[in-house]
């Protein structure tokens, strides 16, 4: 299949840049796979969708502070880094802007948001053909421990408005956020509060978690003329052993298991595609790339935000419309048109869609 073929046009203003009043307050818009059909509810409508027996399955990975600003230790130039991923303790790779000016050898003296320079510095070790600079931490035993001091919560590229509020510290991570390692929310799970997770484990539904640490390769447009010529990013990712016999035995039963967000979606068809359609206790990286047709092993509803065009979410979604088929795009896309003419909000703090 054609990337242009998961193109379409937004416009601009239904791109959300800041979350609903409340959690539970977006508007979901529910789509019923056999025969298309939608229908227009409230997020604080969901629990009405479940039954008892289902499995709900969550990303509990945290967003951390990743975004962090210094200064060159020599020449006072300003600089701005972006934690990607941690290969050891005080040694990660980062984007950094400008990033001409980050060649190795240079050092960072890191500061607080509001300029203030501290003792920590980054010294740029090397850099990889994507362009991202491996760093070594000095001036404290582990980075992590001063992200809360001196990082930000990165919001997404797409929500332009100057600074991060207190507002966006609270909203831009899940209630049951617990793991942190993700440099972006798994945005599906944003609209629930505790108090709906326990309405919905009231009917005898059973909530799990898998872990999948976002990179900022979510936020990256698949640039490939084609879908089988994208090289797909890579996350880190564990899956339990209790998610993996509770999911196990809901399969082996005939219940169903939903999943909240295309990150849960990968991890749980990762380790299924490489265990014979079964869960085990797994952690390592995963690049799966789920496009038009796909058959899901144990996916069977899907919780999810309204995505990007031309993104590696909206063909994931598109191939769960119709698994094993490609006709799944065009169910997709109406239901984005769809979700456009009654202007819903998309993206990380916009609105939900149900795929049933």
């Amino acid at each position: 299949m054609r990337t242009a073929d998961f193109n379409f046009d937004l416009p601009p203003e239904l791109i959300a840049q800041r979350p609903a009043a409340q959690r539970d307050e977006s508007r979901l818009l529910v789509v019923h796979r056999k025969d298309g059909s939608l229908d227009h509810r409230q997020f604080r409508d969901l629990p009405g969708y479940f039954r008892a027996g289902d499995v709900l399955v969550l990303n509990n990975s945290r967003v951390i502070p990743a975004r962090l600003h210094g200064a060159n230790a020599r020449t006072g130039g300003q600089f701005e880094m972006l934690l990607l991923e941690e290969n050891a303790r005080n040694d990660w790779w980062a984007m950094l802007r400008p990033g001409k000016r980050a060649r190795p050898g240079t050092q960072i003296v890191c500061q607080t948001p509001d300029g203030t320079a501290t003792s920590i510095r980054a010294t740029v070790v090397e850099m990889n053909d994507a362009g991202h600079r491996r760093l070594s931490f000095s001036g404290s035993p582990d980075i992590r421990n001063e992200l809360d001091q001196l990082g930000e919560v990165p919001l997404p590229p797409y929500i332009r408005r100057p600074g991060l509020s207190a507002e966006d510290r609270e909203r831009y991570q899940t209630v049951y956020a617990r793991d942190a390692g993700s440099v972006a929310a798994p945005t599906a799970g944003l609209h629930f509060t505790t108090e709906m997770l326990s309405q919905i484990q009231t009917p005898g539904v059973k909530i799990c978690f898998v872990t999948l640490h976002i990179g900022p390769g979510t936020f990256q447009p698949v640039k490939t003329e084609t879908l089988a010529a994208h090289k797909m990013h890579e996350e880190r990712f564990e899956l339990g052993e209790e998610t993996a016999r509770i999911v196990n035995e809901a399969k082996s039963a005939g219940r169903r298991v939903i999943a909240v967000g295309t990150t849960a979606v990968r991890v749980l068809e990762s380790v299924a595609g490489q265990n014979s359609g079964k869960l085990v206790k797994t952690s390592g990286k995963t690049g799966i790339f789920i496009h038009p047709p796909f058959s899901f092993r144990i996916v069977d509803a899907l919780l999810t935000n309204f995505h990007l065009p031309g993104s590696t979410l909206l063909m994931l979604v598109s191939a769960f419309a119709a698994p094993g088929e490609t006709r799944g795009r065009e169910m997709a896309l109406c239901a984005y048109a769809e979700a456009i003419r009654k202007r819903y909000r998309f993206f990380s703090y916009g609105d939900a869609m149900l795929l049933l």
